[in-house]
C-alpha cells in the first residue's frame, strides 16, 4: 500500500499544480484582450458642401457652381472596439448617420415663385475603422483617434434634382473622453470632423451631375459595454 501511495503522489501532484495552473490563467484570458460595445447619439454641425464641380454633360461648365449649405442635424451609430491586453492603442470599427439636409436653394423672398423649402434630402451613413490611442486609466480615459472608411450619401428627388447615390472613401478624425461608472459600463464624450468627396452623376438626369466636398463636425455622446 505505501508502495502505491508513493506512486501515485506524483500523479496528483501534477494534476494538483495543473488545476492551480488552469485556474490561475483562467481569469487572465479575459484580460488578454479587451473588447467593447458602444451606441453613440448627437449633433453633426454640418460645414457646406464645397469646390462644386459638374460631372458628365456639365464637366468642365465654364462659371463657378455656388457651395451647398446644410442644414445641422442628428447623428447616430455604434461602434465595437477591441485593445490588446490593458494596452494604451486599439482598433474600432463604427457605423454612423446623419441627414444633413440641402438648405433652400431660394433664400431671397424677392424672387418670383419663392419657396422656402425648395432644398434637397442628404442624408450620409459612414462605416468605417478607428486606430484609437488613450490614456488606459481604470476610470478616466481620454483618447485621440484617425480613421478610414467609406461614406454612402445619398440625395433624394426634388423638382429639379433626381435620386441619387455614391460610396466614396471616407476619413475622420477624433478626440473624446471615457468615463467608467462600473467597472464593465463607461460613459463617453467624443467630437468628431469627417470628410468624403461625393460624386452624383445623375443628379439633373441627361445634363449630367456634379461632386462636391462634405465635411462636418460632430459632438457625440455613449454608452460603451466592455468584455
Amino acid at each position: 500500500m505505501s508502495i502505491t501511495i508513493k506512486k501515485n503522489v506524483p500523479f496528483r501532484a501534477s494534476l494538483l499544480t495543473a488545476g492551480c495552473c488552469f485556474l490561475a490563467l483562467g481569469p487572465l484570458s479575459p484580460a488578454s484582450a479587451e473588447m467593447y460595445v458602444a451606441g453613440q447619439a448627437g449633433v453633426n454641425f454640418a460645414d457646406r458642401i464645397n469646390s462644386i464641380a459638374g460631372t458628365g454633360p456639365l464637366a468642365g461648365a465654364p462659371g463657378s457652381f455656388e457651395d451647398f449649405d446644410l442644414q445641422n442635424s442628428i447623428t447616430y451609430g455604434g461602434k465595437v472596439g477591441y485593445f490588446p491586453g490593458h494596452s494604451w492603442y486599439g482598433i474600432e470599427g463604427e457605423v454612423f448617420h446623419t441627414t444633413p439636409h440641402r438648405k433652400s436653394f431660394d433664400d431671397d423672398p424677392s424672387t418670383p415663385n419663392f419657396d422656402p423649402a425648395s432644398g434637397v434630402h442628404f442624408r450620409v451613413t459612414t462605416v468605417g475603422v478607428n486606430f484609437i490611442a488613450r490614456y488606459p486609466g481604470r476610470t478616466f480615459q481620454p483618447y485621440v483617434g484617425a480613421g478610414i472608411g467609406a461614406g454612402i450619401g445619398h440625395i433624394g428627388d426634388t423638382a429639379t434634382v433626381r435620386s441619387d447615390t455614391d460610396v466614396a472613401a471616407a476619413w475622420n478624425v477624433l478626440a473624446g473622453l471615457r468615463a467608467f461608472v462600473t467597472p464593465k459600463i463607461a460613459v463617453f464624450g467624443e467630437y468628431k470632423y469627417t470628410g468624403a468627396t461625393f460624386k452624383f452623376d445623375q443628379a439633373f438626369g441627361d445634363l449630367g451631375g456634379f461632386s462636391g466636398n462634405y465635411r462636418a463636425q460632430h459632438i457625440l455622446g455613449g454608452l460603451s459595454y466592455h468584455f
